[in-house]
């Protein structure tokens, strides 16, 4: 089922005075194009609804529609139009499948004549030169390494399948033959199968790939090809994917220099066939991490044209923006930030929005599209198109390939689904059932309320500029769950509250996990879900350290970064989509703290919201002297009477939890706790410690005890 009316830009966000571009899919034969201020995107009919006013912007006006097609599944390439062969040749490769189904799956591929392809089946490889055909009667395995070999002499082809994984009663060994005439090629793919011109590929392979060699003349001997052990002047070429682990380029270490490179971004620095497990680091050993693992559902570039630029006007104020796309068919609307011109801030406030979350769970496939969802879905119009539906924008890392291998990538050069207005993650019975983008988007439409200017930056940007894009600011607010950063972010985060910045961190499982960007992979995250955590999946033994930037993958807790001893609370506990309240404590009532809490009646408070019908929910943190709260932390407010559903994290379990010992009590981890600290110079901290905060704050149009002490923060954060 085609989408009638996608788009997606070149990048998130802009400074005034930028440019953005989009680009747009559309099976109409026109469609319009304006600009939309977005205030609010909930699309609950009970809540304060999505809110966008239109605004003038240069690009308005009509456009021609065209369908812009998408080439999933990852592969290598490389030209050989000026190789000639001898007339004799061995060809080699390893290979691991993941995912032996019965469709057909091409290892390798090459253009010109006679097209010669090596394929894996459940059977035995298979070796097709044009319209003939052999295969080896011995049948491979999943994730079983094999070493499949090419010798040709003259007309004959000789096609061997070597097991280089010791299984007790299976050899997996065996041989096959064909004649045919054989054509130098133009062009050699990987993992992949390609048209007459080369531009499309199909029968893409799900596996790991290692060491293509081409050696002059033939290699009978049974024995594993070791290039490194070759005479030189025998390799035609050898394509070492231990070289440039952290970029797309497949290097060649023959005379000929036929490089190639990676397309839709398959996974580097994964085991190879001789992984011995005595290093744990590729960069130690990048010998042993000399595969590349393909997917036939990577997705790195759509590659679509541009259709129009929006040069953003450098008297724009900043905020969050959409372009709005409309035609006979549909409609969708981009949502953009825009930040301040260069070099100075329009606000005392900024909300720093998390834009690396949002591109980790871009896409994300989650298990409740079902009937209810359908049904809200229709009733309240919600964003029309769930990624259930539409695969083909590329897949979440919190979900599986194809082939059981968890997705460590996410890319923004695609159309995100996630990132939309009125897109519900949950049926929520209390609330609205919002997650990231539009659940942030009740704090933007509280401040508008509360008559507080702010400014829009990002994730992305704080990367870009670093600890500069938060000096002009007197107060940085965070989204609901700014759960991903970089050591970029992190670090900046960090040397802006050394130098007096007062941040309030308004969300839950935030600073959680390490990310990677990478300059020869733009716009691209990599994720590695290493030991310990609430994870989606787990990383192979051995695969813990990022492609990218060669740094560990998983928890900063386990880097000895836990988030408490940068915002005081840290991840603790987490159910099912619900809220609850929070206590006072007895040290709220201290004089010095009377002003977090004027206007705040009663020991309880927030024990409603859109966002699971209770302030403090879903995901919760704890303060932890132990994990590096500060010593001068005031408890100001504790969560209470949570669901029986909820449990504790998992990096605090050291057991299961059936050998716990029983007691009546609830488990004094599973709390949100409420907290406040000083810094040097000026600065503080105010933590909420749950990511259904924000969705209290537009409760009962934003006149609520939780607005009302968030008020009471951010205004004295703002003064001088």
């Amino acid at each position: 089922m085609t989408v009638p009316l996608i788009a997606y830009t070149d990048r998130w966000s802009v400074r005034a005075g930028g440019r953005i571009a989009v680009k747009v899919s559309c099976t109409s034969t026109t469609y319009r194009a304006d600009l939309v201020r977005i205030r609010s995107a909930d699309p609950n009919p009970a809540g304060p609804g999505m809110l966008m006013e239109r605004m003038p912007a240069p690009f308005e006006g009509n456009y021609p529609g065209r369908l812009q097609e998408i080439h999933s599944g990852s592969h290598g390439v490389v030209s050989l139009a000026n190789l000639a062969l001898p007339q004799e040749w061995t060809l080699s490769v390893r290979v691991q499948p993941w995912l032996l189904d019965g469709r057909p799956q091409a290892i390798l591929s090459w253009l010109r004549g006679n097209a010669l392809a090596l394929y894996a089946t459940p059977t035995g490889a298979e070796l097709r030169l044009g319209e003939v055909i052999c295969r080896v009667a011995s049948p491979m395995l999943q994730r079983r390494w094999y070493e499949l070999r090419v010798i040709c002499t003259g007309r004959t082809l000789r096609l061997l399948q070597i097991p280089l994984t010791t299984d007790w009663g299976v050899n997996g060994g065996g041989q096959a033959c064909l004649s045919a005439d054989v054509s130098n090629p133009s062009a050699l793919f990987l993992a992949a199968a390609a048209d007459d011109a080369g531009l499309v590929c199909r029968d893409h392979f799900n596996g790991r790939l290692e060491h293509p060699l081409l050696v002059q003349g033939p290699v009978d001997s049974e024995t594993p090809l070791e290039p490194a052990a070759l005479s030189p002047a025998s390799i035609i070429a050898w394509w070492d994917f231990s070289l440039d682990i952290p970029t797309q380029k497949i290097s060649d270490r023959g005379p000929h220099g036929l490089d190639g490179e990676l397309v839709n971004l398959p996974t580097r620095a994964v085991r190879g066939a001789f992984w011995r497990g005595d290093v744990m680091r590729w960069s130690e050993a990048p010998d042993q991490y000399a595969a590349v693992h393909f997917h036939e559902d990577d997705l790195y570039d759509c590659g679509w044209d541009t259709d129009f630029v929006f040069e953003v006007p450098a008297g724009s104020p900043s905020g969050v923006y959409g372009v709005r796309l409309q035609s006979d068919s549909g409609q969708d609307i981009v949502p953009i930030f825009v930040l301040p011109p260069p070099d100075r801030t329009t606000a005392k406030v900024a909300v720093l929005f998390p834009t690396y979350t949002y591109q980790v769970y871009a896409n994300f496939e989650r298990d409740n599209f079902d009937e209810a969802f359908r049904a809200r879905r229709e009733k309240w119009g919600v964003y029309p198109h769930h990624p259930a539906e539409h695969k083909e924008f590329g897949l979440s890392t919190y979900n599986f390939h194809s082939d059981g291998s968890g997705v460590g990538f996410s890319s923004l050069r695609r159309p995100v689904l996630t990132f939309r207005v009125g897109q519900m993650a949950y049926v929520d019975l209390k609330g609205s059932g919002l997650r990231h983008f539009p659940a942030d988007m009740h704090l933007a439409l509280w401040l508008d309320k509360m008559g507080i200017a702010w400014d829009a930056i990002t994730d992305h940007d704080l990367e870009r500029e670093g600890m500069v894009l938060l000096s002009g600011y007197r107060c940085v607010l965070t989204g609901t769950h700014p759960e991903y950063q970089t050591p970029g972010t992190l670090n900046a985060m960090r040397d802006w509250l050394a130098e007096g910045g007062r941040l309030a961190y308004l969300g839950g499982n935030g600073f959680y996990w390490r990310v990677a960007t990478s300059a020869a992979v733009p716009d691209t995250l990599e994720l590695r879900r290493s030991e310990g955590g609430t994870r989606a999946w787990a990383a192979e033994p051995g695969e813990y350290y990022h492609a990218f930037d060669g740094g560990y993958g998983g928890l900063w807790r386990r880097q000895d970064r836990p988030p408490q001893r940068l915002v005081g609370v840290g991840f603790t506990a987490q159910g099912r989509f619900e809220g609850s309240h929070y206590r006072r404590t007895t040290e709220s009532y201290a004089p010095d703290l009377a002003w977090i809490f004027a206007g705040v009646d009663g020991e309880k408070f927030g024990g409603f919201g859109f966002s699971g019908g209770g302030a403090a929910g879903f995901e919760l943190d704890r303060a932890d002297p132990l994990l590096g709260t500060p010593p001068n932390v005031r408890l100001l407010a504790r969560s209470e009477d949570h669901q029986a559903h909820f449990g504790v994290t998992l990096e605090d379990l050291l057991v299961p939890t059936a050998y716990a010992l029983q007691t009546n009590a609830p488990d004094p981890l599973i709390r949100s706790d409420m907290v406040y600290f000083e810094t040097a110079k000026g600065g503080a901290v105010f933590s909420v410690g749950s990511i259904t905060f924000c969705g209290s704050l537009p409760w009962n149009n934003c006149d609520n005890p939780v607005s009302r002490l968030l008020r009471n923060v951010v205004t004295r954060f703002m003064r001088d």
